[in-house]
């Protein structure tokens, strides 16, 4: 049997429904890691259903660090004016400014990276392995991994989120999509330091 602490603790946790905690838990057999985890899934199939609708309304969210040397803003989009003023999706569009004060992704998405950046890096790869004695043949998978890691170290959406070093900043936007009930989009972001 579940109890009701329990599933009010991880409903304050991921905000998702009662219902859908309390079957979470049950399919997880009262574990609440594996209770989230079925949440996320759950809520990224949610997710994907909604990013086909249209988001024109947002704010523009910012973050000044305290030393008053590294700032950033992120534009934020969702459906409705009533959801932009709603402080959780402001708070949301916060912790993404502060994400990018932090790690200063370049691009939002990996397929974003420049050919002409992965061109670059992956000849001085290239480089380094041979000078190391790896062989040919196994060059070319190496520099498949180290091009995949540099495009996601690089993009915002597959950083880990700097908050929760366990979910990217994409997880992090696909659970308020679940939980706010609208499309949410970064539509932009700039970083700013001296």
């Amino acid at each position: 049997m579940i109890s009701m602490e329990l599933i009010k603790a991880l409903r304050e946790r991921t905000g998702a429904g009662i219902v859908e905690v309390k079957k979470a838990l049950e399919e997880a057999e009262g574990d609440e890691e594996g209770a989230i985890r079925i949440l996320r899934e759950r809520g990224a199939a949610k997710a994907v259903k909604k990013t086909d609708r249209e988001a024109k309304e947002g704010v523009i969210a910012t973050y000044l660090h305290g030393n008053g040397r590294v700032a950033a803003m992120v534009k934020l989009f969702c459906e409705t004016d009533f959801v932009a003023r709603n402080s959780d999706f402001q708070e949301l569009g916060r912790d993404i400014a502060m994400h990018v004060a932090a790690m200063n992704p370049s691009v939002l998405r990996p397929e974003d990276v420049s050919g002409s950046t992965i061109e670059s890096e992956r000849s001085v790869w290239a480089e380094e392995l041979r000078n190391a004695g790896k062989p040919e043949e196994m060059i070319g998978k190496i520099l498949e991994g180290k091009e995949r890691k540099l495009r996601e170290e690089s993009a915002l959406l597959t950083q880990p989120f700097v908050k929760d070093p366990d979910r990217t900043v994409a997880d992090l936007l696909s659970e308020n999509v679940q939980k706010i009930g609208e499309n949410i989009q970064i539509g932009g972001f700039v970083r700013y330091e001296i």
